[in-house]
């Protein structure tokens, strides 16, 4: 697949995940209908005045637009970087809602270093397959930093800017397969702040029952959260 059919693809689901129709669109950015067709078939190059203006239209970053999945960036295999993440251009995340009763899939891609042991971040929430998870119900924009003993990920909501949420794990310099980390963010269903453990996997995960319920507050959880009164997440 060529970098415009790459493209082409990514404008054409997140059109598809906002509701809006090729006219709409086409509209938006001063396009006729049939050009705008034939960027999401990649047919024809976006230029880069259009690819901002379409970027805008659709409330997206220009990077997500721009993302192949073979250049993705990977973090840097350096002494700054802690064992879990060096290496890794995408890594998942799962988190079990008990509202809903069920499993929240993330995905975290990668994008470009934004400064000293930081990079730039999206985070895909809660997607029915991992072939499509752009198209998802959540959008997250960010940031990962590693520190000595902690790894942040700060993140915006793109579609409800006031949702600031967070991921801290806690001794990423460990290797392992998994890590375990405390996101932080706020709901809408209904509006409230929000606490829960997430789960960080190097791969795809396989969702049985032993594994859901690892996902799940534990007794152990609720005695630490007694002892200390808040959720500490090891």
């Amino acid at each position: 697949m060529t970098v415009s059919q790459e493209v082409g693809k990514k404008l054409n689901t997140f059109r598809k995940a906002r509701g809006m129709t090729l006219e709409a669109l086409a509209r938006q950015v001063c396009k006729s209908k049939s050009t705008l067709s034939k960027y999401e078939k990649g047919d024809i190059s976006l230029d880069l005045e259009t690819l901002y203006d379409l970027a805008q239209a659709l409330g997206v970053h220009v990077e997500q637009l721009l993302y192949v999945p073979p250049e993705r960036t990977p973090i840097r295999d350096s002494a700054a970087s802690p064992a879990f993440f060096k290496g890794l251009s995408r890594f998942y995340g799962y988190i079990f809602d008990g509202r809903a009763n069920q499993l929240i899939r993330c995905v975290f891609d990668v994008l470009a270093p934004s400064e000293e042991n930081g990079y730039k971040i999206m985070m895909y929430m809660n997607f029915r397959e991992y072939a499509h998870y752009e198209d998802c119900e959540n959008t997250y924009w960010g940031y990962i930093r590693h520190f000595d003993a902690l790894t942040r990920i700060t993140l915006t909501n793109q579609d409800t800017p006031m949702e600031q949420a967070s991921v801290q794990v806690l001794a990423s310099y460990l290797d392992s397969q998994t890590k375990w980390g405390l996101f932080t963010g706020f709901s809408s269903r209904p509006m409230m702040p929000i606490a829960t453990k997430i789960l960080l996997s190097k791969q795809v995960i396989k969702e049985d029952e032993e594994f859901l319920k690892s996902l799940k507050i534990s007794r152990e959880d609720v005695r630490i959260l007694k002892l200390y009164n808040m959720l500490s997440i090891t």
